[in-house]
């Protein structure tokens, strides 16, 4: 369960900051509101997942995947332009969040 409110936490964040991406240039309340709740769902879920889950382990997954995720829809949605060296980071960036994982140093004592 605390895996799934991980994810909901990333997705929640993902959209959030995407929606801010939406307001550059002008206030449009659409965009502002549905960053408001993107941030607060995700911190509410993030704090489900620390329930089980350490903050260390959580954080790292959050960040890290959501930093990706949002560079990747960001090219995709607003023509963001990503290099080679870009990926390459992001690349590195999952690999370390895997490697994390697999350390099994994710759970409380």
């Amino acid at each position: 369960m605390a895996w799934l409110m991980l994810v909901g936490a990333i997705v929640a964040e993902v959209v959030a900051t995407l929606a801010l991406r939406g307001t550059a240039g002008a206030f449009r309340p659409l965009p502002v509101l549905t960053a408001v709740a993107g941030y607060v769902i995700a911190f509410t879920m993030m704090a489900l997942a620390l329930r089980t889950l350490n903050v260390g382990t959580v954080y790292a997954i959050w960040s890290g995947v959501g930093t990706a995720g949002v560079a990747a829809l960001a090219a995709m949605l607003y023509g963001e332009h990503l290099n080679l060296t870009s990926v390459a980071g992001m690349g590195l960036i999952v690999a370390g969040v895997v490697v994390l994982v697999s350390s099994g140093a994710t759970g409380h004592g």
